[in-house]
This record gives structure tokens, C-alpha cells and sequence, in this order.
């Protein structure tokens, strides 16, 4: 790992130099239009973002676009390939995420665990950059410690850029970083990197609430009372699943319009009733209860139990968008008193 300190002129022209390379993505304003990346926008201009709280959508939306192509085919009698399904090229061009918090950069590793051989997801990871901001002031809702996360981490990204009072000390962190990097940067000094590391030692946060909901037994947190007062209040929306860095489900659909048709990988949700609909008209999640339940076990346990750690990165976008207030810090004080 390499660190460099900038004062925010040269941070300035470092971005700029990278705006004339490749396409260079920022967290986009509330209602501000965007491109196909709901919540980033195109960077034209450098915009350094503030000190904490992660940015207003996740960046799952470059590693799972929406909707996301699988296949092409034509339906034209007279076409040569008629009727044959095509994959499209994969994507190579390389794009930067910029402004990304230690949150987001971590969940690119938790949903690199279930995707480890998926094809799409990782051409999209290989060809995506993600420079991070660390918080220095973290917002109210976020809780990324006590996922075992840090404000300072490095985790799943490529560069992290740091305030040290008016500088920035910038950390290149794997080969992608260093490529968009460059040369001649200005090394920092030492005592700054150390100061650097211990402050990102003491705000590292501790496991143990993923350790203790491991050792939980599975069917008393599945039989446990709360589930049913939480999910009155649930208007199974959606928006905590679509907001959340760390939700993956999808469905798959074919579309045909003027004799071409292609079949498309788009985002669907646990929390909606048709989501788990089988086709002899079973639902094996009928009832609200039911999927609100499924939602937090997968998250809290079933995901830990099969892989590590939580599935969750503390980003807090749920606790503040829920229209009814349900909050996951709460479920996990919930859970871990079940006996």
C-alpha cells in the first residue's frame, strides 16, 4: 500500500486528470437527474463530498446494473441468426465511482462471497474503480462498527482518501488503484500514516454481535414473538431491499418488441408477496410475517452462518428511508436477546 498526501488544489487536478481518461461517477444530489446509475451521476466538475453518511444510493448499481441484459435473439424470419439466443459483449471500459464511503466499498466484498463465480458481477467488479472518502463524521444512522465495519476501512476498494485538517492523505490499495493513480505523487510523511493507521485501530468495530447471533439457535430466533408486532407496521415497500448495498435478489424476464427480443436481469425484492410465488399458485412467504422474518434471518444469520459476517455494512439508508420507522438495529438487540 502506497500513501500520498495532496492539499486540495492538487487533489483538485489529480481528479481532473482522471475526468479526461475515463468516465468518473459521483453521488448525485436528491432529485437530481441521473443517467443509468440511479443516485450517481456523471462527474464534469470535481466535487468533493462531506465528512460522513454514505451517499444517497449504494453502488450495487454498477455491479448489478438495472436492468442488466443476459441474452439478445431475433425473431425476423429472414435473419441469418434468427431465433438464436445471444449473449452481449461483456462491458470492458474501465469507469471510476468516486466519493464512495468505507460502507459501500465493504459490501462489494459481502456480495462478492455468494457471486464468487458469477460471470456478470465479477466483469463489472474487474472493470470498476471505487475510490472512497472516509467519514470523519459518521451520520446518526450509521452503525457500520457494530457490523464489524470502520468509518476508515479499506475493505473492497481501490483507493481511500482521508482529511487530515485542510490535506488529504490518498491510499492506493490494490492494482486497479494504482493504475487510475498514476505517477509522480507527493509520498507522505510517516507520522501521518501512522497517525492514519491508529486512528482507523481505534474506530474499527468488533464482530461479536455477528459471533453471538451465530451461536443463536436457528428455530428459537425463527419462532422468536417480535416477529409479528414488527411486521404490522411493514407496507412491504421494497425500498429497504432496493436501497441496501448488500441486497442481491433478482428476477429474470423476457421482453419482445419489433420482431427482437431480449431477456434481462433486474432487481426484485424478498419483501414483495410475488417474489416467492411458485407457479402452482403455492407461496411458501403468503404472509407479511413471514417475509419480513425472512429478510432480517438472511441478513442476521442464515447469511453468517454460510459465509462469515453479517450481511449487512451498518450504511443506516434503511433506518432512514423506512416509511414506518422499522429499524435494524433494533431487530438485532431483538434477536440476540432471544434464549
Amino acid at each position: 500500500m502506497n500513501v500520498y498526501k495532496f492539499d486540495e488544489p492538487g487533489l483538485a487536478a489529480w481528479i481532473n486528470k482522471l475526468l479526461e481518461t475515463v468516465p468518473v461517477y459521483c453521488p448525485a444530489a436528491k432529485g437530481e437527474k441521473c443517467g443509468t446509475h440511479p443516485g450517481w451521476k456523471k462527474m464534469t466538475e470535481v466535487m468533493l463530498p462531506g465528512t460522513g453518511g454514505p451517499a444517497g444510493s449504494s453502488v450495487k448499481t454498477f455491479y448489478f446494473p438495472q436492468p442488466e441484459v443476459l441474452s439478445t435473439c431475433s425473431l425476423k424470419k429472414n435473419d441469418d441468426d434468427g431465433l438464436l439466443l445471444k449473449e452481449p459483449a461483456p462491458a470492458a471500459e474501465k469507469q471510476v465511482v468516486f466519493g464512495v464511503r468505507p460502507c459501500d466499498g465493504r459490501s462489494v466484498e459481502l456480495n462478492n462471497l455468494p457471486y464468487a463465480e458469477e460471470k456478470l458481477f465479477q466483469q463489472n467488479r474487474e472493470r470498476t474503480v471505487l475510490v472512497g472518502f472516509s467519514c470523519s463524521e459518521p451520520a446518526s444512522t450509521c452503525f457500520c462498527q457494530a457490523t464489524g465495519g470502520s468509518p476508515y476501512g479499506t475493505e473492497g476498494l481501490d483507493i481511500l482518501i482521508s482529511r487530515q485538517d485542510d490535506d488529504f492523505l490518498v491510499e492506493i490499495l490494490t492494482d486497479r488503484g494504482a493504475e487510475m493513480a498514476g505517477e509522480g505523487l507527493t509520498p507522505a510523511p510517516a507520522a501521518e500514516i501512522t497517525a492514519l493507521e491508529k486512528l482507523r485501530a481505534e474506530a474499527t468495530g468488533s464482530n461479536e454481535n455477528c459471533d453471538r447471533l451465530k451461536n443463536k439457535d436457528m428455530a428459537a430466533l425463527y419462532d422468536a414473538a417480535f416477529w409479528n408486532p414488527l411486521s404490522e407496521s411493514c407496507l412491504n415497500c421494497g425500498v429497504c431491499t432496493f436501497l441496501c448495498p448488500t441486497c442481491y435478489c433478482f428476477d429474470i424476464q423476457d421482453e419482445a418488441l419489433h420482431g427482437k427480443t431480449r431477456r434481462i436481469r433486474y432487481w426484485d425484492s424478498c419483501m414483495f408477496p410475488l417474489y416467492t410465488l411458485h407457479t402452482t399458485g403455492h407461496n411458501p412467504r403468503g404472509r407479511k410475517v413471514q417475509r419480513v422474518r425472512n429478510r432480517f434471518m438472511h441478513k442476521l444469520k442464515n447469511f453468517p452462518d454460510r459465509f462469515g459476517p453479517l450481511s449487512c455494512v451498518g450504511c443506516g439508508r434503511c433506518v432512514v428511508e423506512c416509511p414506518v420507522n422499522i429499524d435494524i438495529r433494533e431487530v438485532v438487540t431483538d434477536l440476540l436477546a432471544v434464549e
